[in-house]
């Protein structure tokens, strides 16, 4: 059951009614993730401070919501990282599925192509053969991001993109 949906930035946050999570939590873990970066989960690499300013907190009260957080989960914190995890994009109410993306690309144009599409928030990007060029794995919670930065590389003539609906097998690498 939902309490509340606000929608900023194309992002839902949805606060469930068994939920301990304050409004001020909410909004913490919704900046946290728009600023993060993923790997395998989504990270943070900013100092506490810059943090609080731009949530007009100080730096002692951000400390404690983080305490919080992470005692219920929600982040693993570290020396200069804090990571989202699994809970707490369920409580952002963020879709984790996959999605590839499948790009042609204009042939003199490739080289600048692959090293712009490197900087995107993409898990994994393969060059192929065929009708395409190339492949790019990319989280559903980024694929916004990554089509609009793909949308402004000059050398890219299409895309395609495809969201997972379920896994049938996946390698032990991914699990």
């Amino acid at each position: 059951m939902l309490i509340f949906k606000c929608k900023a930035k194309g992002i839902t946050l949805t606060k469930l009614e068994n939920s301990q999570l304050t409004d001020r939590q909410l909004q913490i873990l919704k900046m946290l993730f728009e600023m993060s970066e993923q790997a395998s989960v989504f990270t943070i690499r900013r100092k506490q401070v810059d943090l609080a300013n731009r949530l007009s907190l100080t730096r002692q009260a951000l400390n404690i919501h983080l305490r919080k957080l992470r005692d219920a989960g929600l982040i693993r914190t570290g020396r200069g990282f804090i990571d989202l995890t699994e809970d707490a994009l369920k409580a952002l109410g963020v879709e984790t599925a996959e999605a590839f993306v499948f790009l042609k690309i204009h042939p003199p144009k490739r080289e600048v192509v692959y090293e712009k599409v490197r900087t995107l928030p993409a898990l994994d990007v393969y060059r192929v053969t065929g009708e395409i060029d190339l492949v790019a794995l990319v989280p559903q919670a980024q694929l916004d991001r990554f089509l609009e930065g793909v949308s402004s590389i000059d050398g890219v003539v299409s895309t395609s993109s495809h969201i997972v609906i379920t896994s049938i097998k996946r390698s032990r690498k991914n699990l």
